[in-house]
């Protein structure tokens, strides 16, 4: 069976609206994280899902596909879940469609890793925390603390593990993307909100809450998230830097 990339894409970003069609080097960011995904070697299709007509002209405009989905899902993976009904898929890869600079050959190592292992029906990436400062930060990136064999014990904004004998285990922070296998998906979206979850607000918490084991990939590269106008400046260096 084939492997999906979806893209969510919602106009009402409440930080930053409208952020999907901001224009960094001349296209508008999503084009940015469809171009990238379609990088990707283990999938067989790029979609971008979406609630709002001008993304959706916007990303035909650019040779893109699109599915229209409703517009009061509450996170990102509820409206992939949605696209993804009816779709023929082993594995969907949820992107983010505000993270246009993530590393490609480690979602394609996840994949690969997944699609051996018919077990795993969760996974996703981190990479190791550069700074005090950003460890620290619990309105930042999220972290994740892992078991040996490579699964999420936790994740929490809060700074992870406490670090009473520093040195001894890496801090990781948790990158957005997520691998799932396709029935497993739509479990997960029918799921209500764990108390974790909500305490958090993390929604990848609702698995381990089930009992879902989260496979996670540690790559030494960061992603580079738009949050607000200001990070389109740092994400246009970044892309200046990479042509």
């Amino acid at each position: 069976m084939s492997h999906i990339a979806v893209i969510p894409a919602r106009y009402a970003s409440v930080r930053f609206p409208g952020k999907a069609l901001a224009v960094v080097g001349g296209r508008p960011l999503v084009q940015h994280v469809w171009e990238r995904a379609r990088l990707l070697t283990t999938v067989e299709r790029v979609l971008v899902a979406t609630d709002d007509d001008r993304i959706a002209a916007a990303v035909r405009g650019f040779g893109g596909t699109v599915v229209m989905t409703r517009p009061d899902h509450p996170s990102g993976t509820d409206r992939v879940a949605e696209a993804m009904r009816g779709q023929a898929a082993e594995l969907v890869v949820n992107l983010q469609g505000d993270e246009p600079v993530f590393d490609v050959k480690a979602v394609d190592e996840l994949v690969r890793l997944m699609a051996s292992d018919p077990t795993i029906e969760m996974g996703t990436l981190a990479h190791p925390i550069q700074s005090d400062a950003e460890f620290a930060d619990a309105t930042g990136p999220n972290k994740v603390v892992l078991d040996q064999a490579g699964f999420a014990l936790y994740f929490s904004r809060s700074p992870i593990p406490y670090r009473r004998q520093p040195g001894l285990v890496t801090p990781l922070r948790h990158i957005g993307i997520y691998v799932f296998r396709t029935p497993f998906l739509q479990r997960f979206a029918a799921l209500p909100p764990t108390p974790l979850e909500r305490t958090e607000t993390l929604e990848q918490l609702r698995a381990l809450e089930h009992g879902v084991r989260i496979r996670v990939l540690v790559t030494p590269h960061a992603s580079l998230g738009v949050d607000t106008p200001a990070d389109l400046e740092r994400l246009a260096a970044h892309l200046g830097m990479e042509e």
